[in-house]
């Protein structure tokens, strides 16, 4: 009877379970799980084959059967190419700067959420903060030049009227300001997500470590530093791995909602270049060939960042 009892319990709580046994108790959760499984395949790995245009002269009415290989002249076409190395060096201070003064809006946010005692202030500040995300580029660049066009926008117009300034803030027409706004309405769009991820990681800290330190007499910023923040320490190392990754990418859907032809030697990065080289002027070959070089670098900088990581002592993200 004990025996039974504990293959029972066994069974109950998953532990060295067979996948029929896993599978007859659980199908409905993997039934779930087809859908996305199949979108991730597709569009994942299903296109992995297409990288070998990257290597080749393709033309779509040959295919790739016809097209001829060509080896790394693709390569060498593109870095000789003044707008690459103009996209490239955008995408890069860009997405550094977006790093930068971002990475860390979402944890202090997250601990000023994590200290409110009134529960439903708290589920309504998270609400508001969480919004954005779920906004389309296209919805968030529309309300964006209504706020911020010189004349007639909402901020220029309420700024007049305080008597702060005389002519109108160029706030989307000029290089300096557009790099700015460009950079706090990213920040304003992803915040919220980050914030939701470092709850959910604090929910996973003791709460018996909080008790301990309050009858040892710490104050809330004493806790917040020496238990709130080591708690997450994990979490913070393994989303800065993965945002390093994407410090060679870019999005277009962001850069077309936001720019104009004012703002262009800013506003042209990565995307805009594989966007125009690749469907604009029927350059597959050289537009999959930066897209593959912009994927092998941001692979090395996560292998670089998690072997850093790990040699600090963390867990690492691989």
């Amino acid at each position: 009877m004990a025996k039974k009892r504990k293959k029972s319990g066994s069974v109950g709580l998953g532990a060295d379970v067979s996948w029929s046994t896993a599978f007859k108790r659980d199908w409905q959760l993997y039934l779930l799980m087809l859908l996305p499984m199949i979108v991730v395949i597709v569009f994942n790995y299903a296109s992995y084959p297409g990288l070998r245009m990257a290597f080749m002269n393709y033309k779509p009415i040959l295919g790739f059967e016809g097209s001829e290989w060509v080896g790394l002249e693709n390569f060498r076409k593109i870095f000789n190419d003044a707008d690459f190395t103009r996209a490239l060096r955008n995408s890069i201070v860009f997405n550094i700067l977006d790093l930068v003064t971002g990475f860390a809006v979402p944890i202090i946010l997250a601990l000023m959420i994590n200290e409110i005692r009134l529960k439903r202030f708290k589920k309504v500040s998270q609400t508001v903060l969480y919004l954005p995300h779920f906004l389309s580029w296209a919805v968030v660049g529309s309300v964006a030049y209504l706020l911020f066009k010189p004349s007639s926008g909402l901020i220029n117009v309420v700024l007049k009227n305080m008597g702060w300034i005389e002519k109108g803030i160029p706030f989307l027409n000029e290089p300096t300001h557009w790099a700015i706004t460009y950079l706090l309405i990213g920040i304003w769009q992803s915040m919220g997500w980050g914030t939701i991820i470092y709850l959910a990681s604090m929910t996973s800290i003791n709460s018996e470590l909080y008790e301990a330190a309050m009858i040892d007499g710490a104050n809330r910023w004493k806790r917040i530093w020496h238990i709130t923040l080591p708690g997450i320490r994990g979490t913070i190392v393994t989303l800065m791995i993965m945002n390093l990754g994407r410090v060679m990418g870019s999005n277009l859907e962001r850069l077309v909602a936001l720019g104009n032809t004012q703002v262009r030697d800013y506003q042209y990065q990565l995307a805009n270049y594989i966007f125009e080289k690749g469907l604009g002027n029927g350059k597959f070959s050289e537009a999959t060939a930066v897209g593959l070089f912009q994927s092998l670098i941001g692979l090395i900088l996560v292998l670089l960042s998690d072997k850093i990581a790990k040699k600090l002592g963390e867990d690492g993200l691989l």
